[in-house]
């Protein structure tokens, strides 16, 4: 039989993506739970400053439902996350739908 060479692939070296830590690091962290996705932040931040209560029906919410507690983006930019809250408001799911619904049924009834 003959003799195979292996063949020596260099390790790529990790991109720093914006944050300045490598996909690696980011991975690493969040295995070990001391970060969390960009999505939970803004909603954590959200349930603290307006409270576990739908701005529009005033269904209160405990640590047991808070899941169910959802975060609008008044102006509908979900990239927009200031970070005093102004544009957000905590909405049950219920409540969510209805909001997002609306335009649809408008559109529709515009013709």
């Amino acid at each position: 039989m003959g003799s195979r060479q292996r063949t020596r692939f260099r390790k790529p070296q990790p991109q720093k993506p914006a944050g300045n830590k490598t996909a690696a690091e980011i991975v690493r962290e969040l295995k070990e739970g001391n970060a969390a996705p960009a999505s939970d932040s803004y909603r954590e931040q959200s349930l603290k400053i307006h409270g576990l209560i739908c701005a529009k029906c005033g269904r209160e919410f405990d640590f047991k439902n808070r899941q169910l507690l959802t975060v609008h983006h008044r102006d509908g930019n979900h990239r927009n996350n200031p970070p005093d809250g102004s544009n957000w408001e905590n909405l049950c799911i219920y409540c969510h739908d209805d909001e997002h619904s609306r335009g649809l049924l408008a559109d529709y009834l515009k013709g």
